[in-house]
């Protein structure tokens, strides 16, 4: 028989590369790990709970999203699984407006977590893959407890980032800033084993993903870049094929194994979201920790996501990500023709944070 290499095992033997490093991290991991199980039970027989969890819960979220009852309760696992560990000081969940301070009761840790407790929730009813995005800092505050400091970090700071995509199979993919790898949860045995070692996106992309209903809001730029994408004409074009399922996880997951680039821009005749639907600290800053691990990049359109200091707990961001040399495109279409939405956007992006 062959080994296998489980997550945890996996996980200790990382460890033991740091021989100051404490356990606190590694059992991060592992929590996480054992939350994504406790969820993808839930995803996978979504359709015959309704009453339980499926379903809508007539509640929004913080950026006015619906949240379905398997939204809160995949919020609630993993909040439960770090509230008492002495491993984190304080969280943060796409789903709830404020941070999510750890109970007075319970001492903490070094780490901070933020999390999007499933990513494409909206697709859960027609059983398209839906996922959880999460991230670790380490405490930056002098508070006794964690705070809003604590949580509004850069990418560039990051220790680790993850997801875990609920599809087909159930998935788990992380880095802790050593490369990328992929974890298949084998049912029979309930245990995440390593399916993806050392994950590095193909050099010859092969796919772009992006919504083209919404072109005629995109910049001009944004639209001479994708139609670059995908023309036969020019001969330096990629000539890539369209791929597009509308679950974020599900797009940047298939890009990351086949190679591509996956595009979501700001959008030019919504004021309340000029910057495109997705959320820095909560989606663009942990997949882009992943994608320059795996030797791809990510730019809101102007420059490094990672380079981005937070200034809100639900900011947005636009999104190009896959193929450096893909995004590093989408960059100079942006810069040669969208000096006005430059001039716009930086302000918003450089927006100090209302902790200092």
């Amino acid at each position: 028989m062959s080994t296998f290499m489980t997550i945890e095992r996996f996980i200790i033997e990382q460890e033991r590369k740091h021989p100051q490093a404490s356990g606190a991290l590694s059992n991060l991991m592992y929590d996480m790990a054992l939350a994504a199980k406790i969820i993808a039970r839930e995803t996978t027989r979504a359709g015959l709970v309704s009453d339980v969890v499926g379903g809508v819960s007539h509640k929004t979220n913080p950026t006015g999203d619906r949240q379905y009852k398997l939204d809160v309760f995949a919020h609630d696992v993993i909040y439960k699984m770090n509230d008492h560990t002495q491993r984190v000081c304080v969280m943060a969940s796409e789903e709830y407006e404020d941070i999510v301070p750890i109970p007075e009761e319970f001492e903490i840790g070094d780490y901070v977590l933020i999390f999007d407790p499933l990513d494409g929730s909206t697709n859960i009813d027609v059983n398209v893959s839906v996922g959880t995005i999460f991230s670790i800092f380490r405490k930056v505050s002098d508070a006794p407890r964690g705070t809003l400091e604590d949580c509004l970090q850069p990418g560039k700071q990051l220790v680790a980032a993850g997801y875990c995509v609920y599809g087909s199979s159930t998935m788990l993919v992380y880095s802790t800033g050593n490369g990328v790898h992929g974890f298949t949860l084998d049912p029979s045995v309930g245990e995440f084993l390593l399916s993806h070692p050392d994950i590095k996106i193909p050099n010859k992309p092969r796919y772009y993903s992006v919504n083209h209903s919404y072109e005629s809001y995109w910049t001009p730029g944004v639209q001479r870049y994708v139609r670059w994408l995908r023309d036969d004409t020019p001969a330096e074009s990629p000539k890539l094929s369209l791929r597009y399922i509308g679950s974020l996880i599900s797009d940047f997951h298939r890009n990351l194994l086949l190679g591509g680039v996956y595009v979501y821009p700001g959008n030019l005749h919504d004021p309340k979201h000029p910057d495109g639907k997705l959320r820095l600290l909560y989606e663009t800053a942990p997949l882009a920790f992943l994608a320059t691990q795996a030797g791809g990049y990510a730019s809101d359109g102007y420059g490094n996501i990672l380079e981005i200091q937070p200034h809100e707990l639900h900011q947005r961001t636009p999104l190009f990500i896959g193929n450096r040399h893909l995004v590093e495109k989408a960059e100079e279409f942006i810069q040669q023709y969208d000096r006005a939405w430059i001039d716009a956007y930086l302000p918003r992006r450089n927006k100090t944070p209302s902790f200092t």
